[in-house]
């Protein structure tokens, strides 16, 4: 079943899948803000005060960074894709798996801030215990762009001081809060406060285990994780969080960069993250 609704007090489409499976996605930003599992529990944290259209960044569910992760850039943070409109394309049920399509395309406000014409597609499905998010960027213009991307997952955990996350062991990473780089040398690692790090050229899944089960989190395209959680001192300051909240969530992110993806014109780049509850 698939019909549009209202989330956040702006549309939105839901879908559920003949299992029960069921997800919830804005057109505001094509921002996924629930993954409800078949038989299961809510899977991705949104925080009861976030704030949606305009220029709101809403707290929660899978943002899509692009064409600019953080501040690594000139544009605003985060870039332009999760705070404009998107177009439904489609959404389907086929063997059981239940599937939607947004579409974003430049035009003269994205221009006025990034100069390239672009095609961005997300496209999700779910059935079952499994989520799939595919990012895909096409370049429509007639000269080469450089980006950078992310799907910002917020993954919801009972308590986040007793989650442990897996699968990066040896891997380089960044810590955005001192600017030191080192290997991931605990495996799996849990969690004191807050913590932001990019995690460069990570090549296994992840596992994300609470005392609300086991998750497999897997890439394919996204060459980087990003895992960030704002600790407790960064949350009581956040307007869009309640101070509590750090430790109902875990972002653990797919992203692309270390080495910003180039397009040439008429070339299309492929993404994806997925979850298995």
């Amino acid at each position: 079943m698939i019909k549009p609704t209202q989330a956040l007090g702006q549309p939105a489409m839901w879908l559920r899948a003949p299992d029960g499976a069921q997800a919830t996605v804005l057109l505001h930003g094509a921002h996924l803000v629930s993954w409800i599992p078949a038989g299961d529990q809510e899977r991705l944290y949104l925080s009861p005060h976030a704030v949606a259209g305009g220029s709101h960044a809403v707290r929660g569910g899978i943002p899509v960074i692009f064409p600019q992760f953080g501040q690594r850039g000139p544009l605003p943070r985060h870039g332009l894709a999760r705070n404009r409109p998107w177009q439904w394309v489609e959404g389907a049920e086929r063997s059981g798996v239940a599937i939607g399509v947004l579409r974003l395309t430049d035009d003269d406000a994205t221009r006025a801030i990034w100069p390239h014409a672009f095609e961005a597609e997300l496209s999700f499905s779910l059935a079952g215990l499994q989520l799939d998010v595919e990012l895909a960027i096409t370049n429509t213009g007639e000269a080469p762009f450089d980006f950078t991307a992310a799907l910002h997952t917020y993954l919801l955990v009972d308590d986040v001081r007793r989650a442990r996350l897996g699968g990066l062991y040896g891997v380089r990473y960044v810590d955005s809060l001192t600017g030191k780089s080192q290997h991931q040398e605990m495996d799996p690692f849990s969690f004191a406060g807050e913590i932001d790090r990019i995690y460069f050229d990570a090549t296994e899944s992840q596992t994300l285990s609470t005392a609300m089960g086991r998750m497999t989190i897997r890439r394919e395209g996204f060459d980087d994780v990003v895992v960030w959680n704002p600790g407790p001192d960064k949350a009581a300051a956040m307007t869009d969080m309640p101070s509590d909240d750090w430790l109902r969530m875990l972002c653990v992110e797919a992203a692309a960069i270390g080495a910003p993806v180039t397009l040439a014109p008429g070339q299309q780049w492929v993404a994806r993250q997925g979850f298995e509850a």
